[in-house]
């Protein structure tokens, strides 16, 4: 079992302000999947098969690293055909650097682009090239 880390965002006027790392990969994961031309986040076995139920998993394909020098995110994406991947990726980091500033205030070190995968779908429903 991982460790269940809080990210101390110190002490308010009424008390101490907390945010889990679940709760980066979800705004993170959100913020990725909004960009145009990224078609899917990678996900594993078990998030494919609750989404198969309708549950979607936002926090899929991020990965958040809480270190001394700040906050480090993977995220792997699936980008369309066509799509030119240094713009897409780019674009990815900006977007979600900047919804993790507006959400929380929080600073990133790092925001690593994975493209896992290319779709020739733009809905994300034919097979991947990886």
């Amino acid at each position: 079992m991982s460790e269940f880390n809080m990210l101390d965002m110190g002490e308010a006027s009424l008390g101490k302000v907390e945010i889990a790392p679940e709760v980066i990969e979800v705004i993170a994961g959100i913020a990725a999947s909004e960009v145009e031309g990224v078609v899917a986040m990678r996900g594993n076995f078990a998030s494919g098969v609750v989404e198969k139920l309708g549950i979607k998993n936002h926090g899929k394909g991020v990965k958040v690293e809480l270190s001394e020098d700040g906050i480090v995110l993977d995220i792997y994406v699936t980008v369309a055909f066509g799509e030119a991947i240094p713009t897409v990726a780019g674009n990815v980091q900006d977007n979600v650097r900047q919804a993790l500033f507006t959400m929380t205030g929080l600073e990133t070190t790092e925001v690593n682009i994975h493209v896992v995968g290319i779709s020739f779908d733009k809905q994300g429903n034919e097979p991947e090239l990886a």
